[in-house]
């Protein structure tokens, strides 16, 4: 395992049926190739020692003995690996016959699991041979290949970092799978040893048991079914592989192929076990579950960073989905949105809503969301009360966005200056208006809040808030000034989609002359223009040259709050994630990367001030950060630990 990952494959070889030394061969080869690429733990297919489809053959004595034979082998070919083989083979014990999967390593079998259910219906008949494991009493063992060996459907193979569970084919397929049971024990990864045939539609199906078996169990699951080389005297084996991660399928072979295939993927166990902490459902179920299990231990070795390859691609923007689905995201995220408001308004009795419209993407979400809300509690536009407020720092560029976009919208438009009221503050206070510090700023800010608050109160009405989730995150937002509001319909919505939100709203439901007004926000660079702009008129305060890129931050907020990862994980992520391979972000160096990561850390904890009384909003994502929902922190928790282990990364960079 490196860095919560532990890297695993599920192995489909070219059997031929009865050829024990034939089909050992192949597994030996492919158990090689995995290990030569950094897999831990490779499963083969049911009964893939001596091929599934061998049917009354596995009533004849040398059969079985070959397949003895065979396991012998594979234990002493596996001295030289640390790789763990899970492989399937006929074993009987007692005079009966037994459908199983034995777990090998290091020269031993750490034990063998039976499969629990045996269809014996349409085209399986697997009774006509294979007895069920579930009778098998808890805590046996058999002496096995010259070994002590444990035996039943009880066992949970352990190492230091992780540990899994086994299930064969049709356990899987019944309403119950023993995985439920073997995660709900302490299994984080179940892999299933499968002969599925093939037939039309069916394959979709299984892909979403395995899917949502993954997800139910918040667990990895790893599939490896029977190919090329099965009998096809009435069936077909279509060679099935797949690698699961709590409901995301992380990679999958060819279906139908020719040649032996060797999938391979990792498993993010730190994830799940973060998933797993948040989710009450799981403890409880656990102490439902009165069933003991046996602890096999084992051992793998550990990776460095110099012999860990990571396979699979890390998303550098998690709240953005690269493809098809973005729209159908937009869209659900506008509806919960403009639901969530129209129902403040019907409650509230409210006449009007105020909103603060400075040109500015946030702004101009939130508005949208307000002409969505009115056109579906079929209102009169004019209810929406926008007020833009140019200040010091407002540029033409956001003042003509802010002013033309409030009137092709058609809602009611006030244009307050805060200058002179700015001014007489700063009077009153004694601030010299020509140092522009946070006071300069903070009081614009305030200024701004006030006049929304009580036009609100004078117009019958509420302030819908601005604020995004990223902001409030970072605490990129004045106390009592444009942190607080009546209703905070963008607070969970993050930095990263609020753009694609606008873009998309202008690009299915504006019409030609607000499109262009729209689209011309998207690419206006993020500022509070709190600074005055250049002699160009041009926007001087970049919000992301003063706190970072908000795609860094996100990426930051998404695996602190959603996977609850400690900087080390978050910053070894984020080097894969923004190495210059997606053209929707930019490139960034390690020492980069570590500079703003260090800086959401040190503003996540100093900020949360901010979150604890931040207004009420709906939530629309996986992660939020109001008190009363998906995040309760204390204000005054140190930050000490997760900076002190960025310095560490820093220093490791110098």
């Amino acid at each position: 395992m490196y860095n919560g990952f532990i890297k695993v494959a599920a192995a489909v070889p070219e059997v031929r049926l009865a050829d024990c030394k034939r089909n050992i061969n192949a597994i030996e080869n492919m158990t090689a190739q995995a290990a030569a690429q950094g897999v831990e733990i490779v499963c083969f297919p049911e009964l893939c020692l001596t091929g599934y489809s061998c049917q009354d053959l596995f009533q004849q004595q040398l059969l079985l003995e070959n397949a003895e034979t065979g396991l012998l082998s594979l234990m002493e070919f596996s001295r030289s690996f640390s790789i763990v083989m899970i492989v399937g083979l006929p074993f009987s014990h007692e005079g009966v016959l037994y459908n199983c999967a034995a777990i090998i390593q290091k020269g031993k079998i750490a034990g063998i699991v039976p499969k629990s259910y045996i269809p014996n219906y349409k085209e399986f008949y697997e009774e006509r041979w294979f007895t069920s494991g579930l009778e098998i009493p808890r805590g046996m063992t058999v002496n096995f290949c010259g070994q002590t060996v444990p035996f039943g459907i009880d066992l949970i193979f352990e190492m230091s970092h992780c540990s899994f569970g086994v299930e064969i084919c049709e356990d899987l397929w019944t309403q119950i799978p023993p995985s439920s049971y073997l995660t709900l024990q302490g299994a984080e990864m179940v892999f299933n040893l499968s002969a599925s045939n093939e037939v039309v539609s069916k394959n979709a199906y299984l892909r979403s048991l395995i899917l949502s078996q993954s997800a139910r169990c918040i667990s990895g699951y790893i599939y490896a079914g029977a190919g090329y080389g099965e009998s096809t005297q009435d069936v077909v084996f279509g060679g099935l592989a797949y690698i699961a991660e709590n409901g995301k399928m992380m990679a999958e072979g060819e279906r139908f192929c020719m040649n032996e295939q060797l999938v391979i993927g990792e498993i993010d166990v730190a994830a799940m076990r973060a998933s797993r902490r948040v989710n009450t459902d799981f403890p409880f179920n656990r102490a439902n579950n009165t069933e003991r299990y046996r602890r096999i231990e084992l051992e793998l070795d550990d990776y460095t960073s110099t012999n860990f390859v990571l396979s699979r691609t890390i998303d550098p923007l998690p709240f953005v989905p690269s493809d098809s689905r973005l729209n159908k995201r937009c869209e659900d995220i506008i509806n919960i949105q403009s639901m969530a408001l129209a129902r403040r308004i019907t409650h509230t009795k409210a006449k009007t809503v105020v909103v603060g419209i400075s040109g500015g993407l946030d702004s101009t979400l939130a508005l949208l969301v307000c002409v969505s809300a009115f056109d579906k509690l079929h209102k009169d536009r004019h209810g929406i009360v926008g007020i833009t407020m140019p200040g010091f720092g407002t540029t033409d560029r956001t003042y003509t966005n802010a002013v033309n976009l409030m009137q092709q919208l058609g809602i009611t438009m006030h244009e307050i200056s805060i200058k002179e009221a700015c001014l007489q503050h700063f009077r009153d206070i004694n601030v010299n208006p020509d140092n522009h510090d946070v006071t300069y700023e903070n009081s614009q800010a305030r200024e701004r809040t006030q006049i929304l608050m009580d036009m609100a109160n004078k117009l019958n009405g509420f302030v819908v808030g601005t604020g995004d989730l990223s902001e409030l995150a970072l605490g990129w937002a004045t106390y009592n000034g444009d942190q607080m509001s009546m209703y905070g319909v963008n607070s969970s919505v993050p930095k990263t989609l609020v753009r694609h939100l606008v873009r998309w709203f202008a690009e299915t439901h504006a019409d030609d002359v607000s499109r262009a007004t729209l689209l011309d926000i998207v690419d206006t660079p993020v500022s509070p223009e709190l600074i005055p702009a250049d002699e160009d008129g041009n926007i001087v305060q970049k919000t992301e040259d003063l706190v970072g890129p908000y795609e860094l931050h996100d990426f930051f907020l998404y695996h602190t709050l959603r996977n609850g990862f400690r900087p080390k994980k978050i910053f070894y992520l984020a080097k894969q994630a923004f190495n210059g391979k997606d053209q929707r972000v930019s490139l960034y160096d390690s020492e980069t990367i570590c500079k703003w990561m260090t800086t959401f850390f040190r503003r996540f904890f100093a900020q949360q001030y901010k979150r604890s009384c931040m207004p009420d909003g709906p939530k629309v994502g996986s992660c939020a950060l109001s008190p009363r929902g998906d995040w309760r922190m204390p204000s005054d928790a140190q930050s000490s630990a997760w900076i002190d282990e960025c310095e560490e990364i820093e220093a490791s960079l110098a």
